[in-house]
């Protein structure tokens, strides 16, 4: 299938302001692309990207004062699949894990797994290693945690999550990467766009969501404790250890979102120079 996505965020600023954003899509989906994949402003503010220790693409630029419109919009080739499932993927010894991997075992700003670590072995130590086990977090993480938008906090940790049992997406993926790290399982945060394909249309804003990746098997594999089940049409921008190493955008000084817009939708057919569509599928 075919999925037109992008976004506009409008930024205010008083005083001439660098700001880091993460709004491209990691570079493993880039032979997915069909048109080109360009962020815009509207004064052609210049702009330089760079690779983080992630591999996540990052963009630099320095907001001048006033109204700045930074926009995204492209048209990406996806296999139309639910997320692969693969029950039997092996939960790997710690000592046969890559070494690049190891760091997704600690614990990080919004990861404490010092203070989970009990838990988790209570709730999950009788858990078959491996996807099972990872599927019972899932399971429980969904159950615990009451989703709404007016739950939103910027600065809850899985700690707090796991105690206050409410959130949003960021904080069902930080609860169940923490929960995974406890069991020793190599988990990471990650977040794209993921829109109501396959399902019936959810009546509120659509805006960047956050999952999470476990390494079993000797490949990550992604798992949504948010919605549960796999779905379609996922599109990975960034990925970290949670979402500090993530952050859309990182701004060194003050400035105000006043406009926010998120677009992801399947497509019939689209120009070959250009991400408008001729038609939106059904």
């Amino acid at each position: 299938m075919l999925i037109r996505a992008g976004y506009e965020l409008v930024l205010e600023t008083s005083a001439p302001t660098p700001l880091i954003s993460m709004l491209s899509i990691r570079p493993s989906r880039f032979p997915d692309l069909i048109t080109p994949h360009r962020i815009e402003t509207n004064s052609s503010i210049p702009a330089h990207d760079y690779r983080d220790a992630f591999d996540n693409i990052c963009t630099r630029m320095t907001l001048p004062v006033g109204f700045t419109t930074v926009s995204c919009d492209f048209a990406i080739e996806d296999n139309g699949l639910p997320d692969p499932q693969s029950p039997h993927a092996i939960q790997h010894d710690v000592k046969d894990l890559p070494h690049e991997v190891l760091l997704y075992l600690v614990g990080s700003r919004y990861c404490e797994t010092d203070l989970l670590c009990q838990s988790a072995w209570w709730h999950f130590g009788h858990v078959a290693p491996g996807w099972q086990r990872v599927q019972a977090i899932v399971d429980f993480v969904h159950g615990h945690l009451t989703y709404g938008y007016q739950y939103a906090r910027s600065t809850r940790t899985a700690w707090e999550a796991y105690n206050e049992r409410v959130g949003v997406c960021r904080d069902f993926a930080h609860l169940a990467v923490a929960l995974c790290r406890c069991m020793n399982i190599p988990a990471r945060y990650c977040s794209g766009y993921l829109g109501d394909i396959g399902i019936d249309p959810v009546d509120v804003p659509m805006d960047f969501h956050a999952w999470f990746e476990v390494y079993l098997g000797g490949e990550w594999h992604s798992f949504d404790a948010r919605h549960r089940v796999p779905r379609i049409g996922r599109i990975l921008m960034a990925c970290g250890r949670d979402a500090a190493d993530t952050a859309l955008t990182t701004a060194f000084g003050s400035v105000r979102l006043a406009s926010f817009k998120v677009h992801t939708d399947e497509v019939t057919q689209v120009l070959s120079n250009s991400a408008e569509p001729l038609s939106l599928a059904a």
